[in-house]
C-alpha cells in the first residue's frame, strides 16, 4: 500500500495546530501530536525537521488562509462591517487562529511566514480600499489591523468577558459590538 504523504502531512498539521493552539510552542508535546494525528512521531521530524519547523508550518498554514476564507464584497462602511462580523464568526468557529496568533506574539521574536502572510493581508487591504475607495493604503492597513486585533482579542481572551460582565460569553453581543465598532470607524474614514 502506498503512503499518502499529503494526507499524513495534513493530519500532522491539524493535530499540531490543536496542540500549539492549546499549549503554545513551549507547552506543546511532539508525543501528543503523534498520538493526535495517528502518525508515528518520527514522521514529524522527516517532514518538518523539528518542533520549530512544525510550529512554523502550522502558523504559516493557519494564518495564511485565515483572511482568505472571508470575502469582503460590496462598497461602503457596511461592507467592511459585514466582513468584520464574518471574520468574528469564523474566529469563534475556529479559535485556533486567534490563539496561534497570540502564542506567536508571546513566544516568537519575529512573525512566521511573513512573505505569504503579508501577501494575503495586502490582498485584504486592497479589498478594503475597493470598498472605501478614498482610503490611502496606510489607513486601510490600520483598519484591517483594527479588525483582526479586535476579533482575535475577544476570541483569545474569552475569559475577560466573564470577568467584566459577570456572565458567560455572548458571542451574539460580541459580534454586534465588533460590527458596530468597525462600521463607526469606517464611517469616520469615509
Amino acid at each position: 500500500m502506498a503512503w499518502d504523504t499529503e494526507q499524513t502531512r495534513h493530519r500532522l498539521l491539524e493535530a499540531a495546530a490543536d496542540e500549539f493552539a492549546e499549549h503554545g510552542f513551549a507547552g506543546a508535546r511532539i508525543d501528543r501530536i503523534g498520538v493526535g494525528s495517528g502518525v508515528n512521531k518520527q514522521r514529524i521530524y522527516s517532514y518538518f525537521g523539528n518542533k520549530v519547523g512544525l510550529f512554523d508550518a502550522v502558523i504559516t498554514r493557519q494564518l495564511t488562509t485565515g483572511l482568505d476564507e472571508i470575502p469582503l464584497t460590496g462598497t461602503g462602511p457596511e461592507s467592511v462591517a459585514t466582513f468584520a462580523g464574518d471574520y468574528f464568526d469564523a474566529s469563534v468557529a475556529n479559535p485556533r487562529l486567534a490563539r496561534l496568533t497570540a502564542w506567536e506574539g508571546l513566544e516568537r521574536n519575529a512573525p512566521v511566514g511573513v512573505d505569504k502572510r503579508s501577501l494575503r493581508a495586502s490582498g485584504k487591504v486592497a479589498a478594503i480600499q475597493l470598498a472605501l475607495p478614498h482610503l490611502e493604503t496606510d489607513a486601510a492597513q490600520d483598519l484591517l489591523l483594527t479588525i483582526v486585533a479586535l476579533v482575535h482579542a475577544w476570541t483569545a481572551s474569552a475569559n475577560l468577558g466573564l470577568i467584566i460582565t459577570g456572565s458567560p460569553d455572548d458571542n451574539t453581543r460580541r459580534r454586534r459590538h465588533v460590527v458596530a465598532a468597525v462600521r463607526a470607524i469606517s464611517k469616520t474614514l469615509e
